[in-house]
């Protein structure tokens, strides 16, 4: 077997057994991207020479018998939201293509003080504004299962890493279904935390209310490793909660016996599901039960809702954090202009992409005088009501199954003229960033195109160690895990 096929959990382990060097593993990630990612673009900068440099260190700390962590020398790909010291980090946008932070976010922190080894950083929607990664200003990444067909978004690059072998770990963010999408899309294990346990310090902000950093990985034991890496404490993040989580890591041999599974029948009603995707995701709920979960219907009456409240909220705060950059405080500053008036709206109007500019204008308008009260004042309402459906439903079950979206990948370009069915693709995910609660996606089949299909586990808030236990058990009975796309 390829080192590039191994679980991040089989690499730490041969790597600290000596068997393998972190460099062995670090040379066959970036051997596999040089003559692959051409064809995916997965990554929009590979850092060769400081993950080679950091391998070695890690090799030598192993070497003096000390131990460097539980990431012992695993390469990880980061989403280039995510700042990293010495790294650009430029959100897939024109406005930040040559920003290098001066400080690492606390998940870039936290990953070298697990012995991590960071290969580079991925594609994305620019500034995380999309569900397909067409909408990046370097060029839309691929599925490495369809060539012609997208990853799924924001965080389609950290996705399409992991699917592809060219990283066993990566980390993505998800405002509205940014990393469940794109793992269900490329066949791979995506999670959302609930809101609070992953800093976001260091996370260049959307929706600074619904975002979430999480991991990608090719099994639901190496997510859980990767979280419980990051999932710290972060005391300069006053939305990070102030007690460390339990190790998830731990909670994965659990099975499901006497866990309770809520069926939301509007998920399963909802307009545009695929036949294939209900039939697999039903399939995998009776793979649960088979293995003695209780399987209940239940009742999400909002879910009618979400998409609209999601909107509305995450542009308004899309508008205020992007309001920094104008071209003095931060990014491309244009050559020409008048006035500062004309340099202000010329800098954002030359360097922000065509998504981005509907959000930040739809987010101004329903913040505007007049509209406050109608969209945004009212869609907080909403909000509050769906949240409380979840607590409703979770007084009932312990853990929520849904499909994570309606279809599997389309094709490129499939959506682009079309903004709304575009948003649609999030009816499934978007009321897990509402609710503040976790999220999975776990694959569960392929369609008749062989394109992959996911699970969505969700539990209520910091009950995220249900989730792992469910998805775990999920994996186990149904076999499908670390699956490599047949990319050549």
């Amino acid at each position: 077997m390829a080192l590039t096929d191994l679980t991040a959990a089989d690499l730490a382990a041969r790597i600290k057994a000596r068997s393998i060097t972190s460099r062995d593993a670090v040379d066959a990630c970036l051997e596999r991207i040089d003559a692959l990612d051409p064809k995916v673009h997965a990554f929009l900068s590979v850092h060769a020479d400081s993950a080679r440099e950091a391998a070695e260190g890690i090799d030598r700390q192993l070497a003096a018998g000390q131990d460097p962590g539980p990431l012992a020398g695993v390469p990880v790909a980061v989403k280039d939201n995510i700042c990293v010291q010495g790294m650009n980090t430029t959100c897939a946008s024109r406005i930040l293509h040559s920003y290098r932070p001066p400080y690492n976010a606390h998940v870039a922190d936290a990953l070298r003080n697990a012995g991590a080894v960071l290969l580079g950083k991925t594609n994305l929607d620019e500034f995380a504004m999309g569900t397909t990664t067409e909408n990046s200003g370097f060029g839309p990444t691929r599925n490495p299962w369809n060539l012609e067909r997208i990853p799924g978004g924001s965080s389609g690059g950290s996705a399409a890493a992991v699917a592809a072998g060219f990283a066993p770990l990566a980390l993505g963010s998800d405002t509205g279904g940014s990393i469940r999408t794109p793992a269900s899309f490329c066949g791979c294990v995506g999670f959302k935390p609930s809101y609070g346990l992953v800093s976001r310090r260091g996370l260049v902000a959307y929706g600074s209310s619904l975002d979430q950093i999480g991991p990608f990985s090719r099994t639901v034991a190496d997510a859980a490793l990767l979280l419980d890496a990051i999932a710290i404490p972060d005391e300069r993040d006053s939305t990070s909660r102030p007690e460390s989580p339990p190790s998830f890591a731990n909670c994965l041999g659990k099975g499901v016996d006497g866990l309770k599974i809520g069926i939301p029948k509007e998920y399963f009603e909802a307009d545009g599901l695929s036949e294939e995707v209900r039939r697999s995701v039903l399939a995998a709920i009776d793979l649960l039960k088979s293995d003695g979960a209780s399987v209940t219907e239940i009742s999400l009456p909002m879910l009618a809702y979400a998409i609209p409240t999601y909107y509305i909220i995450a542009t308004a705060e899309a508008s205020s954090n992007l309001a920094r950059y104008d071209g003095v405080h931060y990014g491309h500053r244009t050559e020409e202009a008048k006035d500062i008036i004309d340099l202000f709206s010329a800098s954002r109007e030359e360097a922000f992409g065509t998504e981005v500019k509907r959000r930040i204008m739809l987010g101004t308008y329903v913040l505007s005088a007049g509209y406050y009260d109608a969209y945004y004042l009212r869609a907080l309402r909403v909000r509050t009501r769906i949240a409380d459906d979840f607590a409703r439903a979770f007084g009932e079950v312990d853990v929520i199954a849904s499909p994570v979206a309606p279809d599997t990948a389309c094709r490129l370009g499939e959506k682009t003229a079309d903004p709304l069915a575009m948003y649609l693709l999030d009816i499934y995910t978007t009321s897990a960033n509402l609710a503040a609660i976790p999220g999975i996606s776990v694959p569960c089949g392929t369609d008749a195109k062989g394109m992959p299909i996911g699970l969505q586990l969700m539990a209520a808030r910091f009950q995220d160690e249900q989730v792992f236990r469910a998805a775990a058990a999920y994996e186990r009975a149904s076999g499908l895990a670390n699956r490599v796309a047949p990319l050549t």
